[in-house]
């Protein structure tokens, strides 16, 4: 079973120094056709103006998970990290028991654009946790960027839930098996993507669920997130 939530049907948002969309209900933007899905909480896809972002606030009990498409974005936390993420970086941070963090745009001259990912964590009161990693993509394959645990040497979350990136060009075919009982959401971020024959384009979702395998192939360029999921 797969069914697509559209880019355009999103929550979108211009503050001016903001520029958002929401796939799920966040913030000022609630829809309770769309709370999320399955463990996954948040995809939020943002453009923030030079030398803009987000002030210190505060989170707990969610695994955050931040993927830099262009620009800069500069980050600080009450742990003490202060880290800057550019494209092919991935920021991992487990809220827990409790953390505050702020987001800025490190450039005076060009947006930053990322999407910023909640997934709900496995228990509650996990002691907080930072981790951020560069990775190499593979064209024409996916590309494990957090797993339980860390599993496979990868980024941990706190959740039986694994992230991969997918950047594809035209010809390309690759698959992935999915267990009985599991789950997938995929995110267009660039290009149009089949998968399983079904056509989602440029910030589309899709949502999987009782299929054994996702095959996807693209007559362009593309550039996706995929989550196996519980």
């Amino acid at each position: 079973m797969i069914n697509i939530r559209r880019s355009d049907e999103r929550g979108h948002f211009d503050y001016g120094w903001l520029d958002t969309r929401h796939t799920f209900s966040f913030g000022n933007y609630i829809d309770p056709r769309h709370m999320g899905f399955r463990s996954l909480r948040v995809i939020n896809e943002d453009h923030v103006a030079p030398s803009e972002g987000f002030g210190t606030h505060p989170h707990r009990d969610m695994e955050i998970i931040t993927y830099v498409l262009s620009g800069e974005l500069a980050h600080a936390d009450s742990m003490g990290h202060t880290r800057t993420l550019r494209p092919g970086d991935v920021q991992v941070m487990s809220a827990g028991s409790g953390i505050t963090h702020s987001e800025f745009n490190a450039s005076q001259d060009e947006d930053v654009h990322l999407v910023q990912i909640w997934i709900k964590p496995e228990r509650y009161g996990i002691e907080p946790q930072y981790d951020q990693r560069r990775f190499d993509v593979r064209l024409g394959a996916l590309t494990l960027l957090t797993a339980p645990k860390g599993e496979g040497g990868v980024l941990p979350i706190h959740q039986d839930a694994r992230l991969y990136a997918l950047k594809l060009e035209k010809g390309q075919t690759p698959a992935h098996p999915l267990a009985k009982g599991r789950h997938a959401w995929i995110q267009v971020l660039e290009g149009e993507l089949s998968v399983n024959g079904t056509l989602a384009k440029v910030g589309d979702g899709v949502a999987v669920s009782e299929e054994s395998r996702l095959e996807f192939s693209s007559e362009d360029s593309v550039h996706a997130l995929v989550f196996d999921l519980d």
